[in-house]
Formats: structure tokens, sequence, C-alpha cells
């Protein structure tokens, strides 16, 4: 099962290498990871989404939580949460119909045209997931030629906060 684990850690360097480094001497697999500090500069907020049953996710956030760096961690997927990713995605252009498929397409998926050629549009998507993966296939037959990803962020709903 997929889980949206988000951490709060020391905004120190090296603590990402040690994440990354426990899953991977586990051999556990890393599917998307978004880092940034936070509104205390002493603290980032890593978000990682990885999959596997309850007990090795159980095993994952029990050595998470042993790492020096790591000041507070919560599984998402526990709860209600929104969850985003940004997708930038490069299109080829070069007919009339399919400039016109693809602004149909990001008006319907909320995304905007941030960059124009004669040959290509760039589309900037905020969305979920299963809706960025849905606007790509609704490309059809427009020839992608790049696609950028930034990594799943995400919020709990409500009242909880992941906060020290």
């Amino acid at each position: 099962m997929r889980h949206i684990i988000s951490i709060l850690m020391e905004n120190e360097a090296g603590a990402l290498s040690r994440v990354a480094g426990l899953f991977s001497a586990r051999g556990y697999n890393i599917e998307s990871l978004a880092v940034a500090p936070t509104d205390d500069p002493s603290l980032s907020r890593m978000t990682l989404v990885t999959s596997g049953t309850d007990e090795i996710i159980e095993q994952i956030t029990k050595q998470l939580n042993k790492l020096v760096d790591v000041v507070k961690l919560f599984d998402m997927t526990e709860g209600e949460h929104i969850e985003r990713e940004m997708m930038l995605v490069k299109v080829n252009t070069q007919s009339k119909n399919d400039r016109e498929e693809v602004k149909r397409l990001a008006d319907i998926f909320r995304g905007r045209i941030i960059d124009v050629t004669k040959d290509t549009y760039t589309i900037e998507l905020t969305e979920s997931c299963e809706r960025l993966n849905a606007f790509l296939e609704s490309l059809g037959n427009v020839s992608i030629l790049e696609v950028v990803r930034s990594g799943v962020i995400g919020i709990i709903q409500g009242d909880k906060a992941l906060t020290v």
C-alpha cells in the first residue's frame, strides 16, 4: 500500500542523505521525495512516498524515528489529508489541432500554459497524482517532449498539524 510520510527534521547538512541511506540499506524504495525549509529556519519538512505492507511501514517509521535529525514524523495516509504535486509538460504543437487540443485540456485540468514557441507549449499543473496522470493520458496523440514532476507534498486536514 502507498504511504505518504511527512517528517520534520533538523535543517542540517547530511540529513537527507541519512534518510535516503536508511531506505537504501534496507532495500526500500522512495517513490517520491520533496524537501524544503519550514517557517522555522532550523527545521526542514520532508515528504516522501513509499509503498509496503503495514509491517514494513511500521519498521520504516521506527527506523526514521531513531535518526538523530528527525524531530517528528507522521504517516499522512492514516488520516484525512490534502496532497498535491506540480508537473511541467512540454508538448509538440506544430499543428493547429494540437495547439487547440492542448489549450482545451489545460483549461479542463486547471493548468496554465507558461511558455509558447513556434512548435511547443509548456504547461504547468498542480494537482493530485491521479489527476496529473489523467492529464498525460488525455493528451492522446499529442507528442510529449518532456515531463518534470516535483514529487508529492501534503498537509493534514483539520486541526492537526505536524509541528514541534
